[in-house]
C-alpha cells in the first residue's frame, strides 16, 4: 500500500520495551493438546545455521544494500518466555559502517524475518507487499550504518498462538496455477516476512498419485488422464468435485511440478516452516472400481455441471471403512516421504468438503473419521489431521451430534480444524470451541475474484483475540485462507499482524459488481432504485435492486457510503504529484478509482433497466452507451498498472508449455477459469460463471464490455419490436462469445502503459465530479480520451 497504515498496529508501534505477557501460548488448552506435535517439530527443524543462512538469503533479495546491516540469531523458546518470539536489539559489536547494526533473534528463521519486517515497518516506515500490489516500499530505510536504534532494553514480541496458517485448498488453482520457481521463491520470502509458519504445500502431488496408482494399484495412464483435472482446475479434481475437465495433464507438467514442489519444501524447511502436505481423502479413479470390484466405492452426484455430464462430474469416493482406504492412504504418505525425504507430520484431508456423507448416524460418521485418520497414521504414526471447517458453515447436514461424532472420532490433539470463515461466520463461538478440538481462526476473504474488504477489517482486528481469550480456548493459530491473493494488501498486512498481537487493534473501516458479474436474468426481474432514495445511500429494508425471485444474479449493493469513497479518491489524487513515483501508490490509486467507477457502473446499469421498464428506447440507448464507454475507460485505467493486466496470467500459463498443443491447452485453461469455468451448452451457461472474475485490462475491453453490449442489444430489440426480452437469444450469443474468447489466441500486454495519475484525474472529472449526490447526464464531448 501507499503508506504503512499505523492505525492498524497501535500495539506494535508502542512496543519499545520487553514484553513478557501472561498470555503465553504454552498455557492454553488447545496448545496443550498439540504439544507433542510441537515438540517433535522443534526436534526435527533445520539446524540453526541453515535457518540463519536461509533468512539472510531473504534479506539479500529484499534489501541487498543492507545485507550486512543486520545480524541474525536463532534462540530457544525458553529465552522467549516459553513461546515463539522475535527479539530486536542494537548490536553491541557495531563500531563502524559495514558492521551489523541491528541484531534480530528468533526461534526459527520465520520469526527472525517477522522481526525484520516489524523493524522495517515500524521504525523505518516501510511496507512489504506482492509485486502486483506495488511491491516493497523501502525508500524510507536509512542508509547502511545510519539505521534507527531501538531502546537499550530491546524489543521482544511473542506469538500468542503457535501457528500462522496460510492458503486455501483452491488458492493453488486460482492464483498459483502457473507459478515457476522464481515466483514461488518470492512468495516464500513474503510468507516468512509475514510470520507465516504453517503453509499448505500441494504443488505437484498429482505426480505422487501417478506413482502410487500406477505402481501399486495397477492404474494406466489413460485411467489417470480421466482422473486428474487440467492445470487450472486441479484443486477441484483433488477434492473430488470434478475429473478430466481441462485435461489431460501432460507428463512434462507432472514432472515439472514435482521438481518445483521439492524446491518449495526445501526452502520452507530451511526457514523453519511447517509445510502441510496432502493426505488421501477417498477420491479415486473410476477404473479402481473395475480393478477392485468388491471395494465400497460410491458414485457421487453432480457438482455444478449443467447436465450432470459424467465426462466431468459424478466422481468416485472410496468408503473410509473399506480396508483399501487405509492401504491407499498409507501408500500415498509413504511415497511423499520417499520423494521429499521428510515430513512435518501434519496433513490436510477434506473428505466431506462439498461431499455429504450418505448416512447421518453419529456412529457411522465416527467410524468414517476414525478410518480416515487410520489411513493417515498408517503412513506416519505421528501424523496429525488438518481439516477445513468449511463444511460446518454451509451444509445443514452437520448438526451438533454429527459434528461431535466427526470431531471426536480422532484422539485429542490429532485433529486440527480450520475455522475457515471466522471473520464473518465463526464456528468456534457456536460450538463450544469446536467441542474441545484445537482450531485455527482463519480469514477467508476474498474468495476468488475482486471482493472489496470494507466491513471485515474490524472482525479481523478483534476476532482472533476474542477467540483466544475466551474460556477454555482451544485456538492454536490464526490464518489466511483466501481463495485468491495479490489484492487488498492492507487486509493481509493486518491479518499477519494478528499472529503476533496480544490485544485488539482499532481498525475502522463484498461486493459483486455488474461489470464483472453480469446478470443472466430477464430484466423484468430487476427492480430499480426507489424514487425517494439517494443512489449512494446504504440499502434499507425493502429497497433491494433485485426482486427475491431468482438467484441468477448477485445484486449490486452498497454497505458503505459512496460519497466517502469518492472523497477519499479526491484526496488521494490530490497527493499524486508527491507520491506518483511509488508503484504502491499507483496500485492504490488505480484500485480506488476502479472501485468508485464500478459503483457508478452499477448505478448506470440500474438506470438502463429503469428506462427499459419505462419503455424508454432512447433512455436505454443513452445509458447503455454510457455504461459501455465507462467499461472501455476503466480498461484504459487498469492498463496503467502491472497488477491489473490480463496478459501476465495468460503468458505465465503458456510459458510452462512444452509445445504448441500444450500452449493451446494451458491458455484455454487460464481463459476458462476466469470466465465461464465449467461446462455449458449452447443455451445454458456454466453454473460457475464469473466466480473467478477479475478486474483486468484486456478482460474488460474484450469480454465484459462485449457481453454487456449483447444484453443491451436485446433490451433495445425488445422495446423496438414490442416483444419480451429474448433471454434464450441473449444466452446463446453470450455463451458463443465466451467460448470463442476462451479458444482465442489473441495476446495481451504484460507491461502497463499510460499514466495512472493523469488517467485517474481524467476519469474522476469525467464521471465522479459531483456524482456523490446524484448521477448527472454526461457531456461526452467535454471529456476527450487521453
Amino acid at each position: 500500500m501507499a503508506s504503512k497504515f499505523p492505525t492498524f498496529s497501535p500495539a506494535f508501534t508502542i512496543l519499545l520495551t520487553i514484553l513478557f505477557l501472561d498470555l503465553a501460548y504454552s498455557s492454553t488448552v488447545g496448545v496443550r493438546h498439540i504439544s507433542r506435535l510441537l515438540e517433535i517439530q522443534d526436534r526435527e527443524k533445520a539446524p540453526p545455521h541453515v535457518q540463519v543462512a536461509a533468512a539472510r538469503g531473504v534479506l539479500r533479495r529484499l534489501l541487498p544494500s543492507h545485507s550486512s546491516s543486520f545480524d541474525f540469531q536463532i534462540v530457544s523458546k525458553e529465552q522467549c518466555g516459553g513461546a515463539s518470539c522475535f527479539m530486536i536489539k542494537n548490536n553491541p559489536s557495531f563500531r563502524r559502517r559495514g558492521d551489523p547494526q541491528i541484531l534480530i533473534s528468533g526461534v526459527t528463521g520465520v520469526e527472525i524475518l517477522a522481526g525484520l519486517h516489524w523493524y522495517l515497518k515500524n521504525l523505518c516506515n516501510s511496507h512489504i507487499s506482492w509485486d502486483k500490489t506495488g511491491g516493497a516500499q523501502l525508500f524510507s530505510v536509512p542508509k547502511s550504518g545510519l539505521l534507527t536504534r531501538v531502546q537499550d532494553a530491546g524489543i521482544l514480541v511473542q506469538r500468542p498462538v503457535p501457528w500462522n496458517y496460510y492458503q486455501n485448498a483452491v488458492t493453488s488453482s486460482y492464483t498459483f496455477a502457473w507459478w515457476d520457481w522464481e515466483r514461488w521463491e518470492k512468495e516464500i520470502d513474503w510468507m516468512a516476512l509475514q510470520g507465516i509458519n504453517l503453509p499448505l504445500a500441494f504443488t505437484g502431488h498429482e505426480a505422487i498419485w501417478q506413482k502410487v496408482f500406477q505402481q501399486k494399484f495397477n492404474m494406466s495412464k489413460s485411467d489417470l488422464d480421466d482422473f486428474f483435472g487440467g492445470p487450472a482446475f486441479l484443486a477441484w479434481s483433488r477434492m473430488g468435485n470434478l475429473h478430466g475437465w481441462g485435461g489431460p495433464l501432460p507428463q512434462s507438467w507432472l514432472d515439472q511440478q514435482l521438481i518445483l514442489q521439492k524446491k518449495i519444501l526445501v526452502r520452507m524447511y530451511e526457514l523453519g516452516m511447517t509445510p502441510v502436505l496432502p493426505a488421501f481423502s477417498g477420491n479415486v479413479p473410476a477404473a479402481l472400481k473395475t480393478t477392485y470390484p468388491s471395494a465400497k466405492i460410491t458414485h457421487l452426484g453432480n457438482w455444478f455441471s449443467v447436465k450432470s455430464d459424467p465426462r466431468w462430474t459424478c466422481t468416485y469416493l472410496l468408503d473410509a471403512t473399506d480396508p483399501l482406504f487405509v492401504e491407499i492412504g498409507r501408500a500415498f504418505i509413504e511415497q511423499q516421504v520417499k520423494e521429499y525425504g521428510r515430513t512435518s507430520h501434519i496433513y490436510n484431508c477434506d473428505t466431506f468438503d462439498e461431499n455429504t456423507p450418505p448416512d447421518d448416524a453419529p456412529e457411522y460418521i465416527s467410524s468414517l473419521g476414525a478410518a480416515i485418520f487410520r489411513g493417515m497414521q498408517s503412513g506416519d504414526k505421528e501424523g496429525v489431521w488438518l481439516m477445513q471447517g468449511w463444511l460446518f458453515s454451509y451444509d445443514p447436514f452437520w448438526r451438533p451430534p454429527q459434528m461431535k461424532a466427526l470431531l471426536h472420532s480422532v484422539p485429542t490433539g490429532k485433529l486440527v480444524v480450520l475455522d475457515l470463515f471466522a471473520e464473518v461466520k465463526p464456528i468456534w463461538s457456536t460450538t463450544e470451541q469446536f467441542y474441545g478440538v484445537p482450531y485455527i481462526w482463519c480469514m477467508l476473504h476474498n474468495f476468488a475474484g475482486n471482493v472489496e474488504m470494507y466491513g471485515v477489517l474490524d472482525a479481523i482486528a478483534s476476532g482472533p483475540i476474542n477467540a483466544r481469550i475466551s474460556e477454555n480456548s482451544t485456538m492454536v493459530g490464526v490464518g489466511m485462507s483466501m481463495e485468491g491473493i495479490e489484492q487488498n494488501p492492507v487486509v493481509y498486512d493486518l491479518m499477519s499482524e494478528m499472529a503476533f498481537q496480544h490485544n485488539k487493534v482499532d481498525a475502522k473501516d463484498k461486493n459483486r459488481d455488474v461489470i464483472v458479474a453480469f446478470p443472466d436474468v430477464d430484466p423484468s426481474l430487476i427492480s430499480t432504485l426507489s424514487e425517494g432514495r439517494h443512489q449512494n445511500e446504504k440499502p434499507v429494508a425493502g429497497s433491494a435492486v433485485l426482486k427475491e425471485v431468482t438467484d441468477s444474479f448477485d445484486r449490486p449493493h452498497l454497505w458503505y457510503s459512496t460519497s466517502e469513497v469518492i472523497h477519499a479518491l479526491e484526496l488521494f489524487i490530490a497527493s499524486g504529484d508527491e507520491l506518483s513515483e511509488s508503484s504502491a501508490y499507483r496500485y492504490d490509486l488505480v484500485d480506488l478509482t476502479r472501485q468508485a467507477l464500478s459503483k457508478y457502473a452499477n448505478q448506470l446499469f440500474l438506470k438502463v433497466i429503469e428506462a427499459y421498464h419505462s419503455n424508454d428506447v432512447l433512455g436505454v440507448a443513452r445509458d447503455s452507451k454510457k455504461f459501455l464507454d465507462l467499461v472501455e475507460d476503466m480498461d484504459v485505467l487498469l492498463a496503467c498498472h502491472d497488477g491489473f493486466l490480463l496478459g501476465p496470467w495468460l503468458e505465465s500459463a503458456k510459458k510452462l508449455a512444452q509445445d504448441e498443443e500444450q500452449e493451446k491447452q494451458f491458455e484455454w485453461n487460464a481463459r476458462t477459469q476466469i470466465t465461464m469455468w465449467f461446462d455449458n451448452t449452447e443455451e445454458e451457461a456454466s453454473l460457475l460463471r464469473d466466480y473467478g472474475n477479475k478486474y483486468w485490462s484486456g478482460l474488460l475491453r474484450d469480454y465484459y464490455g462485449p457481453r454487456a453490449a449483447i444484453y443491451f442489444k436485446y433490451l433495445t430489440k425488445s422495446l423496438e419490436e414490442g416483444g419480451e426480452f429474448g433471454l434464450k437469444d441473449w444466452r446463446r450469443e453470450w455463451i458463443k462469445l465466451t467460448n470463442d474468447w476462451q479458444n482465442s489466441r489473441k495476446p495481451f500486454p504484460v507491461k502497463s502503459t499510460g499514466n495512472a495519475l493523469n488517467t485517474s484525474r481524467w476519469l474522476f472529472d469525467k464521471y465522479l465530479l459531483g456524482s456523490a449526490s446524484d448521477i448527472q447526464p454526461l457531456n461526452e464531448a467535454a471529456y476527450p480520451r487521453l
